[in-house]
């Protein structure tokens, strides 16, 4: 439980976004978090009233900091996990969901977090989610990690799987 007596200040900032656009921020900082690659701030952004994720080699910090403010509650999901989940998918036109044949942790030595979160299912299959602007981008990276999978969504990429895989089968000749 937080307490209510702590103060803390605000942070302000310019950003730059993953499209290159540029945006003055003021967040009251939860926490920083290392995804493997790059370190992320986990804050409440008061002009969007939303919690947000910043890379922070993308901030330029304006001083003064500013007013105090009392921490809010942080997320419900552990803060690495929404960390992942937006950078893997949160920002991608497709969010796509596989069931891949093979267990979690083999999956997971193959799928940074920053690419994709693996669940398991079972001991013998997992959950994978990930995301792109491509849906041949998506349908590429799950087949190259070597195992079976079925795609449930997007429906988009369900389509598009059908129509690669029909194209694959055509380019194989049969045997005589």
């Amino acid at each position: 439980m937080l307490e209510t007596s702590a103060r803390l200040l605000r942070l302000r900032f310019d950003y730059r976004a993953h499209d290159g656009s540029e945006s003055r921020r003021e967040t009251e900082p939860h926490r920083l978090v290392h995804t493997g690659v790059r370190w992320y701030l986990v804050a409440w952004d008061t002009g969007r009233a939303d919690r947000r994720n910043f890379r922070v080699d993308r901030m330029s910090l304006r001083p003064p900091a500013g007013p105090r403010f009392t921490p809010r509650q942080p997320p419900e999901q552990d803060v690495r996990d929404f960390v992942s989940w937006e950078v893997a998918l949160g920002r991608y036109r497709y969010q796509a969901r596989f069931t891949v044949q093979a267990p979690a942790h083999v999956v997971a030595e193959h799928i940074a977090p920053t690419s994709g979160l693996v669940e398991p299912l079972d001991e013998h299959s997992c959950t994978l989610r990930a995301g792109s602007n491509s849906l041949n981008g998506l349908a590429v990276y799950v087949s190259l990690l070597g195992h079976d999978f079925t795609v449930h969504e997007p429906p988009e990429l369900v389509e598009h799987v059908r129509l690669m895989a029909g194209r694959l089968r055509a380019a194989t000749p049969t045997p005589d």
